[in-house]
């Protein structure tokens, strides 16, 4: 994770300040493909959202300055993904088809979730056909399916099936998460139940001592705060990067 300060057209964004966010997320991604990480989710933090796909224009230009520059500064097989938050699933398409990102984060792909800004509403066919009109199918799409992003609003549909949904109509890979290590285990393996050949990845709550057993289930993690230095939102410290990393490879040993 690349966790960004609040960026132009936002309310919160500090003037003057887009160099040096452009500055540090460039040095961040470095760090983590020095490290080892095989790719980086550079999100925006801009404290208050709208609920609807929609995104400020400097927003969005700002976003895909700070892309490119991640892009430009990894190399060919670092995986560089957008999410820009709530869920602005377009604006994000968007960035990373012209900064050439490989993937984003959809928070709400399928259904709806209740969030402090509103109630979020997805809106799949709208999402795929502009996919579809900037020519970004290239550009792989992972959705939320349980997280602190995303809950299904009502009872009686599982994440297996919310993960089924977001398949259907045309996520690659699902995320989810869960406080719990025993919970999110067992979320893991009713979804791969579910979709076996779906990618799992981890929303959170992964760090160096629960790394080895969490991904020995999933195929991968979103990564923060453990590797931050200063704590979530600081700058991507190598070294932590590499004793992560260095756990994950074990793995394959």
């Amino acid at each position: 994770m690349i966790h960004l300060p609040p960026l132009p057209g936002t309310p919160f964004f500090e003037p003057g300040s887009l160099q040096r966010i452009v500055d540090v997320a460039v040095q961040s991604a470095r760090a983590l493909e020095a490290g080892g990480a095989d790719g980086c989710l550079v999100q925006t933090v801009d404290r208050v959202y709208s609920a609807r796909d929609e995104s400020d224009p400097a927003r969005i230009a700002a976003m895909a300055l700070v892309v490119s520059g991640v892009s430009q500064a990894t190399g060919a097989t670092f995986q560089v993904g957008v999410q820009m938050m709530r869920n602005a699933l377009r604006a994000s398409l968007a960035v990373a088809k012209v900064a050439r990102a490989s993937f984003i984060r959809a928070g709400v792909l399928v259904g709806a979730t209740l969030s402090e800004h509103g109630l979020v509403e997805a809106d799949p066919l709208q999402v795929m056909e502009y996919r579809n009109k900037i020519d970004a199918r290239d550009v792989k799409i992972i959705a939320d399916v349980h997280s602190g992003q995303f809950r299904w609003p009502l009872a009686g549909k599982s994440p297996a099936e919310v993960a089924r949904a977001a398949k259907l109509v045309g996520a690659d890979a699902v995320a989810l998460s869960h406080a719990e290590e025993d919970q999110l285990l067992a979320l893991v393996r009713s979804v791969r139940e579910a979709t076996p050949s779906l990618p799992i990845y981890l929303a959170g709550n992964t760090h160096h001592d629960n790394v080895q057993r969490l991904l020995a289930q999933a195929d991968g993690a979103f990564v923060g705060t453990c590797l931050e230095k200063g704590g979530w939102g600081g700058p991507i410290d190598r070294e932590r990067v590499e004793s992560y990393v260095g756990r994950v490879r074990a793995l394959e040993q």
